[in-house]
């Protein structure tokens, strides 16, 4: 058995590892280690699709080997992988719709507790969808900005709209290769037609297909849900919050909200600091209420409300084990069935609150939209009855609790660069063109016990800042780095020069927190406002940036990374794709992908190796773009100036 120190990087998680070994409580680490892998798996060739197999390839077999029906390892390993593409742009696709859905019961006064927060970014977002306002009120402009969305992911023909966002050579290549995807809906649904049993057998056309399912991922639903949570929570702006399990408080009633969907918490985070729902702790022996967050609910919370974070994917089961928590409160995506079980050796409640999302031996409250205040006071209050029966000698809360600076929203950045009439990229370009920042690196993605959680992240993260390289960060890997103080000014002192001057000079962190996974879509918001304000490139992948997914785990980290490799940015991987069974598969993602889109995927087990390929590829591109040194400054006088071309 790996010790608390092997498990996790992070030195409070370390020391609920070793409560939950006294308190004889099995994690996710426990159960990794007694799981015996299997190898098929792993390289992507075991296809269970129909019932004549399943059917197991052996990686090293010299003749490639075929299954039953004759399909032979490179189909089987791509038809796997761009199932897992299908299933993870399903999952962020639907967390847009609900919040499409949401927007329109808004327009319509029947979602009660919600309103429109940002009433500037709906005119913005209905003047860039040709929406007419005509002095319409707010609420008929939602409405229709509401219909739009819905219908982006039934449409049968056409593009989604959002595809015009990007730079015009990117959207040649998405027509050149056919992936500008149609509707989302539409492609999910036709990648898992073509990866059924005797459709489309051919390896490459089932990647360019799952290619386009991420676009209707990245440029559809992600990005819808980033705007539309915008408009009715508000888009985010910087504030400071606290991270990791030390924000439980031992006095207080201790509510985390855990999931990807945010209304319900939004409203759950609000009502615990009503006066009438403080006097009830108060009544149960409580001081009052405290609410965290876990995962991505929490970001998005955090985003908006400040609301503190106990920690990321797998601190879920640790924030039990502390003995401090009334009720975790969870909606859909990256909840372990774990968690029930778990809390059957403490107080806690598990609650669930999505009619998708059902857990064994948990206490299930439905998130009605049409009631949500209601159902988010029920919640806090049955919480708070539960304080009582917290069971004092199982309780240790760890010390260590972190500062952070959240809310880097993309037009929060531009603001900051250049105010409020000036706002504009060109501050952040001229300083890649001048060399202080060598190029901007996304790390994104969750944890996975595979490996030791956070090591790699913050490893990789420290590394970049120190080489004048920004990082902004999305979902568990931005708690990663919050957790180890990298979301913080005072971090800036380990930045190169550069960029430490950048950082002193705005007032903002090496390393920004833009949001959560979804949120993904406002990089690449910001990659196409790069290339829109000029010299350093025309297209997302002429850019000095990078995406890396260094502890990934889920099917929607597989979306995240194909969208972002068919829009031009050259992602790194710290886990490898299931596809190492079919050297041809293998050959195609990490290799000829380049010359198809401009960008592939890297893979590498060791961080400190595959932070230096992600280096070099800036410092390529830097040269590629003749900006490797400082332009000289002459002084010109009249004679010069009239020799300057006037076009």
């Amino acid at each position: 058995m790996k010790s608390p120190e092997e498990r996790s990087f992070d030195k409070v998680a370390q020391k609920v590892l070793k409560k939950a070994e006294q308190d004889k409580v099995e994690t996710v680490w426990d159960r990794r280690e007694a799981m015996r892998s299997c190898s098929f798996g792993e390289a992507g060739t075991c296809c269970r699709i129909c019932t004549m197999g399943p059917c197991r390839i052996n990686p090293k077999d010299p003749e490639g080997g075929k299954g039953i029906c004759g399909a032979t390892a490179e189909v089987i390993a791509m038809r796997n992988l761009a199932r897992m593409v299908a299933a993870g742009t399903a999952a962020h696709s639907d967390h847009g719709r609900d919040i499409a859905k949401a927007l329109r019961l808004i327009s319509l006064g029947q979602l009660p507790g919600y309103g429109i927060l940002d009433q500037w970014k709906l005119t913005e977002l209905a003047l860039e969808l040709e929406i007419e306002l005509n002095n319409k009120p707010t609420e008929k402009i939602a409405e229709e900005v509401s219909s739009w969305a819905l219908s982006e992911f039934g449409n049968q023909e056409g593009e989604l709209t959002f595809l015009k966002r990007a730079p015009k050579p990117r959207q040649e290549i998405w027509h050149k290769l056919g992936i500008a995807p149609r509707g989302i809906d539409r492609e999910v649904v036709e990648t898992l037609h073509r990866t059924t049993m005797g459709v489309d057998q051919d390896f490459e056309s089932i990647w360019l297909q799952a290619l386009r399912t991420s676009l209707a991922d990245g440029w559809g639903g992600s990005m819808i849900a980033t705007e539309l949570s915008d408009v009715i929570l508000r888009t985010p702006q910087p504030l400071r919050s606290q991270v990791n399990l030390g924000v439980l408080e031992e006095k207080l009633v201790n509510i985390l909200i855990h999931g990807h969907e945010p209304l319900l918490s939004d409203a759950i985070a609000r009502v615990a600091r009503e006066e009438e729902i403080v006097k009830y702790a108060r009544e149960k022996g409580a001081s009052g209420v405290n609410v965290a967050g876990i995962c991505c609910t929490g970001n998005e919370v955090l985003m908006r409300q400040g609301v503190p974070i106990a920690g990321n994917h797998l601190h879920q089961e640790l924030a039990i084990i502390t003995g401090a928590v009334e009720a975790m409160v969870v909606d859909v995506q990256c909840v372990m069935m774990s968690l029930a079980e778990v809390a059957k050796c403490y107080h806690t409640l598990i609650i669930t609150t999505s009619p998708k999302a059902k857990i064994p031996g948990a206490t299930h409250i439905e998130f009605d939209e049409h009631r949500v205040m209601e159902v988010a006071r029920e919640i806090v209050k049955k919480a708070i009855d539960n304080f009582p029966n917290r069971d004092t000698k199982k309780v240790n809360i760890p010390e260590g609790k972190m500062d952070l600076v959240a809310g880097f929203s993309h037009e929060t950045i531009k603001y900051m660069l250049g105010g409020f009439y000036r706002a504009s990229y060109r501050p952040l370009n001229d300083a890649i063109i001048w060399g202080r920042i060598k190029g901007v690196v996304g790390i994104v993605g969750c944890n996975n016990c595979r490996i030791p959680q956070d090591k790699s992240i913050v490893s990789m993260t420290e590394e970049l800042i120190a080489n004048d390289i920004l990082v902004v960060h999305t979902g568990c890997s931005a708690i990663a780095s919050a957790k180890a103080g990298l979301l913080i000014p005072e971090a800036a002192e380990k930045a190169g020069k550069g960029l430490r001057e950048i950082c002193e000079a705005v007032g903002i962190p090496p390393v920004l927190h833009m949001g959560s996974c979804v949120d993904n879509s406002r990089i690449l918001v910001a990659g196409c406002e790069m290339v829109r304000e000029g010299g350093i490139g025309k297209d997302i992948s002429e850019l000095p940036i990078a995406g890396v997914a260094a502890e990934w785990m889920s099917e929607k980290a597989e979306a995240i990374g194909h969208y972002f490799v068919a829009s031009g940015v050259n992602v790194f991987l710290g886990i490898p794709h299931p596809i190492s069974g079919s050297p041809k598969a293998s050959k195609l993602v990490y290799e000829e992908a380049e010359k198809m889109l401009g960008a592939k995927f890297y893979y590498e087990e060791d961080s400190a190796i595959l932070t230096s390929k992600i280096i070099d590829l800036i410092n390529n591109k830097r040269e590629f773009l003749q900006i490797t040194k400082k332009p000289e400054r002459v002084l010109y006088d009249m004679a010069m100036r009239r020799e300057l071309p006037t076009e």
